[in-house]
């Protein structure tokens, strides 16, 4: 029997049971015992059918008859797929013997065969009570910091917003079925009138398949057993219909439907959709849009008003001529909604670009808080605390930043388009109406109209010539081919911030490319030079000017990195970029990697000195150290500088200011505990109270950051010392809902307070930090500094580089490096420290913070509970001597009753000083020639010579210098008093007074030579 043949019967066979027994549907037949019900049943479907012929006055015998006349008008080259191969003479045969009742001498049909087809199309058949409990998956509306929307997650497929169909007015359900089941309400799941319709359209105009199938077989069809063109679907698809039809209800039928279809702009159901096309909810929707929507299932890309937007509404003008013909509107109804604007909200507010990060830390927060699978396994409303234009301008900057950095470094390499659009655009053209002269491009007739001009009898095409007479559009503005299919293209790196551009005259010099907007530009490829090939989507960096702008090429960078910001005192999250690009690498780099802090985890060690007691003006001593062996055993340390040498007896803080490691080594030798095993102890104590770590690795790099670090952790320490101590918890979910009951609710809190060290030393460090915005390694800030305190950091070879910070409000962390999936460690190269690439990103984020609602406000003085017990003094910024005018205003602790404790000399004594001076007189410790204490000239060293000036040292005197001194325009130290530090009046010459700083260098180095660390 014929392979076609055998189908055909087979789909007979439950088309025909189906619509004269719909309630006994068998869905397993045995070939041998049961072949005569099976002719008996096909006998009774094809009764059946001759009267839905006549019903819709067709003759099928004439139809047969013409059809044996003209074969190739069923089975020819432009005949539906399924039906070639048929053999008509079969066909006719098989006619005659099942429904004219003869008994040919030789019969084609083989009821073995087919029950043998048809058995296996029904095995395994899913169940309509499947259906009838189907939990269709939704979308979760993420809203940010204030409440707006600002990201949506979904599963594949799932783009939807679920509502009873109680929530869908009465006109947008008539006008879906006007448009896709006239007799939806009638008939009991399959529709043999419109199985009819389509199968003469089809034979009349082949090009697009009709399929006639009913609502209820697109529900089943669409959620249950695929969409894919086969006999075998077809055959399942009508029997779970049928069954559907038993007990579900027609509205809820309608519902399934509503919210199942996709009507495309990636929407599914009716609710997303109205959203999405017309920034409304469905309850809302005006007669011209119901109509637009009712009529994309047919074809959502083919009727696409974005795309096609002639195509759209004449398919809108059909759906409206539907109901005007049920009665449901009016003739002026009609025409008003006929002549309507299509009214759609753009296309490109359906897009999300940024924030991929933040939605995926969501996901992962509220499995552990809400006990959500995830939040694409319904739909969900989550509360963040994200702010939305701080997170695009932070993800903008970590961008900008880490491609800057290797295209200075010279590190950038071309390895290609982000996409190319030539097969885009030869569909397109493809897609085009032929040239002026034939139907399609005749003017004003397009899609639909190009229809009726070949069809006149096609449902379309009466409408649309209705809307034609109705309303003559003005020919729309022609879009470039190129331009058109860069906006249906989806960028590969879809949240990087660049804007793209397509290539249109490639060459070896300047190339010209076309922007999203429509203009064109001129091109420096740099190093894709003679690389470029015709509609290559590349990614840009504007310049506006006079005439067409020009554009530079933007290649993503290898090296990776991450910043955060968050709120001092509630530790809500207000922007996190965990990558680059997430498309690129989903890990988020801000809470699942760990890194080594270098540097900014300095400020811990002089944490704890100044809780021990040490002012910021003690002396230390900067050079080598050998620090002993932790509990007898293993190797002693011996730690070097980043620059190498040491700069003698300096004050603590500038030891902090200018990140000198061996200052921060030999405070655990005396400065903290009389030993340094029991100073290191301390320091780990204050790290685990403020949870940077859960355990503290007892060597002594530890405190030069040696000990990988988690960024969400170390912004809590940071805005810790905002804080005067007390560390927030760092959170971005606010809330889960579901259908409007709470799921989970973030429970306010107010900052740990961390015990380990008290508010006056936590102020003194706030100080410090603000002196390394000053004139520090991250004096890049100097201009904010009154506003920005923080540190720098450097891992060993440069493998890291860091900034940590805060203002009064908030906490910014940035990191850069590369990552170390493959297991090796690669240096960002020599001199490319925290202060050099990372300062800049963190001062980019900090004016878009101040740019999106962050006060920016002077950093605060003490609070009322640390101010009884802090004393502020004029000293001599190099030395850490008290002056009687000038200087520098530090702040020192007091016992709260107006004593002090002097300890300038505790760990280096005057002795010590005076012995380094090769120039010293017995007992001549004071007087200079400019009458200040000499212990302000301190350029000796341990052996007695004179130390080369150290180039990071602002205080250091040029010769220009003492001549403008000896005039009066300086102080006794070659510079004027710098900015105070917060509460202070002063004014600094690192800030308005013009003084031009030296070029500097971030100190920051992790440890010595021995390799192993």
């Amino acid at each position: 029997m014929n392979a076609i043949l055998i189908k055909l019967f087979a789909t007979a066979l439950t088309l025909s049971q189906v619509t004269t027994r719909p309630d006994a549907v068998r869905t397993q037949f045995d070939p041998f015992t049961d072949q005569a019900e099976v002719v008996r049943l096909l006998r009774d479907g094809c009764a059946h059918m001759r009267k839905a012929f006549d019903i819709e006055d067709i003759n099928l015998d004439e139809l047969i008859t013409t059809a044996m006349e003209d074969p190739t008008s069923v089975a020819g080259p432009g005949a539906p797929k399924i039906l070639h191969g048929l053999n008509l003479d079969e066909l006719n045969t098989s006619y005659k013997q099942f429904c004219k009742g003869e008994n040919p001498a030789i019969s084609p049909f083989n009821a073995r065969e087919v029950i043998e087809f048809y058995d296996n199309a029904t095995k395994d058949l899913p169940t309509a009570e499947a259906l009838r409990d189907k939990v269709l998956p939704g979308m979760t509306r993420i809203l940010d910091g204030s409440g707006k929307p600002f990201a949506e997650t979904f599963e594949a497929n799932g783009r939807r917003l679920v509502v009873p169909i109680t929530a869908v007015p009465n006109l947008v359900q008539k006008a879906f079925i006007a448009a896709e089941d006239k007799r939806f309400e009638s008939h009991h799941g399959i529709d043999e009138r419109g199985v009819i319709r389509a199968f003469i359209g089809n034979l009349a105009s082949p090009g697009r398949p009709a399929g006639g199938s009913t609502i209820t077989q697109q529900v089943v069809k669409n959620l249950s057993v695929g969409d894919d063109v086969t006999y075998e679907r077809k055959i399942r698809e009508m029997i779970v219909a049928a069954r559907l039809e038993r007990i579900l209800s027609k509205p809820q039928i309608l519902g399934l439907y509503l919210n199942g279809i996709y009507l495309g702009r990636g929407a599914y159901g009716i609710e997303m959709a109205a959203q999405s096309y017309f920034g409304k909810s469905v309850g809302q929707l005006t007669l011209p849009e119901a109509a637009l929507l009712a009529g994309m299932p047919k074809g959502p890309n083919f009727y696409s008003p974005d795309k096609y937007p002639e195509r759209a509404r004449e398919r809108r003008a059909y759906v409206l001529a539907r109901l005007k013909e049920d009665g449901t509107i009016t003739d002026a109804e009609m025409s008003g909604a006929v002549n309507a604007d299509l009214g759609l909200k753009p296309v490109d507010a359906t897009r999300r670009d940024s924030g991929f990060y933040v939605v995926d830390y969501l996901n992962r927060e509220a499995r552990t808080f809400a006990g959500v699978d995830s939040l694409t396994a319904g739909s969900f409303t989550v509360r963040s605390t994200i702010n939305a234009g701080l997170q695009r301008a932070v993800e903008g900057a970590l961008q900008d930043g880490l491609a800057n950095y290797e295209r200075a470094t010279g590190r950038q390499t071309y390895t290609g388009p982000e996409l190319n659009l030539a097969d885009s655009i030869r569909r397109i053209q493809a897609a085009t109406p032929a040239p002026e002269g034939s139907v399609q491009s005749a003017p004003g007739v397009t899609g639909a109209r190009a229809e009726a001009a070949k069809d006149p009898a096609k449902p379309e095409a009466k409408a649309g010539a209705k809307a034609a007479k109705l309303k003559a559009p003005a020919a729309p503005l022609v879009k470039p081919v190129w331009l058109r299919a860069l906006e249906s293209a989806r960028p590969t790196l879809y949240d990087v911030h660049w804007p793209v551009a397509v290539v249109l005259e490639p060459g070896r010099g300047p190339v010209k490319v076309g922007l999203a907007d429509g203009r064109t530009a001129t091109l420096d490829p740099g190093v894709a030079r003679g690389k470029l090939q015709l509609y290559d989507v590349v990614r840009v960096k504007l310049t506006e000017g006079r005439g067409a702008p020009r554009a530079q090429l933007r290649v993503r960078p290898n090296v990776q990195g991450a910043a955060l910001v968050m709120e001092n005192q509630t530790g809500r999250i207000l922007a996190m970029a965990g990558g680059f690009s997430y498309p690129l690498s989903q890990l988020n780099r801000v809470t699942q990697a760990v890194r080594q802090p270098g540097s900014t985890l300095k400020p811990l060690t002089y944490l704890a000195a100044l809780n021990a007691g040490l002012q910021p003006n003690t002396l230390v001593m900067d050079s080598a150290v050998t620090l002993p062996p932790i509990g007898g055993s293993g190797d002693s340390w011996s730690p070097k500088n980043y620059e190498g040498g040491g700069s003698g007896p300096t004050t603590l803080r500038r030891g902090l200011e200018f990140s000198k490691n061996l200052v921060t080594a030999r405070l655990l030798q005396g400065g903290i505990a009389p030993k340094a095993p029991a100073s290191l102890k301390r320091v780990c104590d204050i790290a685990l109270e403020a949870q940077i770590y859960a355990e503290c690795e007892p060597y002594y790099p530890f405190v030069l950051g040696a000990q990988p670090v988690r960024m969400l952790d170390l912004a809590g320490f940071y805005a810790a010392v905002a804080n005067e101590g007390a560390r927030p918890a760092p959170f971005a979910l606010e809330s889960v809902e579901r259908d409007g009951k709470p799921l989970y609710t973030h429970a306010a809190r107010e900052p740990t307070r961390i015990g380990s060290a008290d508010r006056i030393a936590f102020y003194q460090l706030k100080t410090m930090l603000q002196g390394v915005t000053q004139h520090g390694t991250a004096a890049a800030l100097s201009k904010v500094s009154a506003y920005v305190a923080g540190k720098t950091g450097t891992s060993e070879n440069e493998n890291d580089a860091w900034f940590a910070g805060f203002t009064n409000e908030i906490t910014v962390v940035v990191w850069v490096g590369y990552d170390n999936a493959d297991g090796s460690r690669k240096t960002l190269g020599r001199g490319q420290t925290g202060g050099h690439l990372s300062v800049p990103i963190a001062s980019t984020i900090l004016q878009a913070a101040w740019a999106n609602g962050i006060p920016k406000t002077p950093l605060r003085g003490p609070s009322p509970e640390a101010r009884p017990f802090i004393a502020d003094l004029a000293i001599d910024p190099h030395s850490g001597q008290r002056v009687a005018g000038g200087g520098v205003i530090e702040h020192f602790r007091t016992s709260g009753d107006g004593q002090m404790a002097d300890t300038q000399f505790r760990l280096v004594p005057r002795e010590t000083l005076y012995a380094m001076r090769p120039d010293a007189q017995d007992g001549d410790l004071s007087g200079s020639e400019d009458g200040a204490s000499v212990a302000g000239d301190y350029y000796g060293n341990m052996t007695g010579e004179r130390a080369a000036p150290d180039p990071l040292d602002p205080f250091g005197e040029r010769p220009a210098a003492r001549s403008r001194r000896a005039q009066g325009d300086l102080d006794s130290y070659g510079q004027d008093a710098y900015r105070p530090w917060p509460g202070q009046t002063a004014r600094s010459p690192f800030g308005d007074q013009g003084v031009r700083q030296p070029r500097r260098r971030d100190p920051d180095y992790l440890f010595g030579e021995d390799p192993g660390y």
